[in-house]
């Protein structure tokens, strides 16, 4: 029973505050409380918006108006509460949001009559550890990345599974994804194409200098390190792409399958082969 559902909307969209207002009228009908972030209170002219670190808390459901990138900031928002997301894709691929704006009433109602299945996601937790200790923390629902950003200047890196060498990278960078994660920065460095109920992990360098380097598949229970064994002051670290630190050179980052998942609400029939047809356009001439 939904008693209370919160509303992240991504800033600047003229398209939003209509459906602002349709969520914000139907929980009323329903009498659900219902609770915004910051951007979804401008929408509306509330003066009573919250962070999205905040606004999870004690809340039955999310619902995210929005792209791929406002989802990922709403599930790093949740963290390990397990609440389940609404994604209503206004962006451009939108590979993890299956319900279209014209789709929000239907899904409202579905959710509020339970029918529905969750879609939930692998997560990443990563840790980054100089000096032999552990100064931050983080969840990812895409990729953990090592790169260079500022200038072109090969990484030396290090890569181990389980505490067994993989090998080195001289790269532009490696990124470390998970299956759903699969679609995004891997993909455009030349990674597989992960179904997302697939129990794997993909290390892909970034422009490798030697050109046998590819991406490597491993078992979703490895334990995976990488080491920075030389670089500059540009070196840094991303999360989903939206949170980021500098590295230091001898700085490494250990990633494993968190213990939570990421839910995400489906209320259609859509299936994971078809939503890749449909933004990726394979078999178009």
């Amino acid at each position: 029973m939904l008693r209370r559902i919160g509303a992240v909307s991504k800033p600047d969209r003229q398209d939003i505050p209509a459906l602002l207002r349709y969520l914000q009228g139907w929980a009323a009908r329903h009498r659900i409380e219902i609770a915004v972030d910051n951007s979804s209170a401008d929408y509306l002219g509330r003066s009573d918006g919250k962070s999205r670190d905040r606004l999870p808390k004690d809340c039955d459901l999310i619902v995210v108006l929005g792209g791929d990138g406002t989802l990922l900031s709403a599930a790093r928002a949740v963290g390990e509460r397990q609440i389940p997301l609404l994604a209503v894709n206004l962006g451009g691929l939108g590979f993890m949001m299956t319900t279209g704006p014209d789709e929000l009433p239907a899904a409202l109602e579905s959710v509020a009559h339970s029918d529905f299945r969750l879609d939930s996601r692998m997560v990443l937790e990563a840790r980054l550890v100089r000096d032999g200790a552990e100064i931050d923390r983080f969840f990812a629902l895409n990729d953990v990345v090592v790169a260079n950003g500022a200038v072109a200047r090969l990484l030396h890196l290090a890569a181990y599974a389980d505490g067994e060498y993989v090998c080195d990278y001289r790269s532009d960078g490696l990124i470390l994804s998970t299956p759903t994660g699969s679609t995004a920065y891997s993909l455009s460095a030349g990674g597989p194409v992960m179904s997302p109920d697939v129990g794997a992990l993909v290390l892909t360098p970034i422009c490798p200098h030697t050109l046998s380097n590819r991406s490597v598949v491993l078992p979703s229970t490895a334990k995976v390190e990488i080491r920075v064994s030389a670089g500059d002051k540009d070196n840094y670290l991303s999360v989903d792409g939206q949170v980021g630190r500098h590295l230091k050179p001898e700085d490494s980052i250990r990633a494993w399958k968190a213990a939570h998942t990421v839910d995400i609400v489906q209320t259609n029939t859509m299936s994971y082969f078809d939503v890749l047809r449909s933004k990726m356009r394979w078999g178009d001439r």
